[in-house]
C-alpha cells in the first residue's frame, strides 16, 4: 500500500510505533527530543530502507507523543510504577518495554482525544511488533489499569 493512501489511524499508528522506537533511541543513546525526532522524521518515516518499509507516520502527533513522555516523565514515570508490581520498579522493565508502557500512559494521560481502549490496543499491537511472548499481555493490563485510574468510567467494569 502506499504511504499516500494511509488513514489517519495507519499513520497514528506508524507514530506510536516510531515514537517508541525514538524513546528507545533517546534511553540507549542519551539522545535529545529535537535530535530524535529529527533523526526519525528525515530518516526513517516513510522510507524504505535495507528492504524494509517505514510508513508514513502522522508527524505532529509523533512529535507529541516524544516530547510529551519527556516533558512529563516524572507524573508518567509515577503511575506506571504503581500499575507494576511491587517491587518491579519501571527502571527494571527492559528499555524498549518502557518506552511502550511511557508512551502509552502519556497518551492515556494527556491525550483525552484518543478513546482509552485505542491506546490500550495500539500499544499492544506496538509491543507485538517487538516481542511475541508474555510481553503484550503484560501491556494490556498495565495499560489497562492506568486506564481505570486516570480515566474512570471510560471502560467497561472488570467481570
Amino acid at each position: 500500500m502506499a504511504n499516500a493512501t494511509l488513514s489517519k489511524g495507519e499513520r497514528r499508528s506508524a507514530a506510536r510505533l516510531a515514537a517508541v522506537q525514538a524513546l528507545y533511541e533517546m534511553d540507549v543513546a542519551g539522545t535529545g527530543v529535537l535530535e530524535a525526532v529529527a533523526e526519525f522524521e528525515n530518516h526513517w518515516m516513510g522510507l524504505e530502507i535495507d528492504g524494509m518499509s517505514f510508513k508514513q507516520a502522522e508527524a505532529a502527533f509523533f512529535r507529541d507523543i516524544v516530547a510529551g513522555v519527556v516533558r512529563e516523565q516524572k507524573p508518567v514515570d509515577r503511575r506506571v510504577d504503581a500499575a507494576l508490581a511491587k517491587g518491579w520498579p519501571l527502571t527494571r522493565v527492559e528499555i524498549v518495554l518502557r518506552a511502550v508502557l511511557r508512551a502509552g500512559c502519556y497518551e492515556l494521560m494527556f491525550r483525552p482525544d484518543v478513546p482509552a481502549r485505542v491506546v490500550i490496543t495500539e500499544y499492544v499491537d506496538v509491543s507485538r511488533a517487538f516481542y511475541s511472548e508474555d510481553e503484550p499481555g503484560f501491556v494490556n493490563g498495565v495499560l489497562d489499569a492506568i486506564a481505570r485510574e486516570v480515566r474512570p468510567g471510560e471502560l467497561a467494569p472488570r467481570n
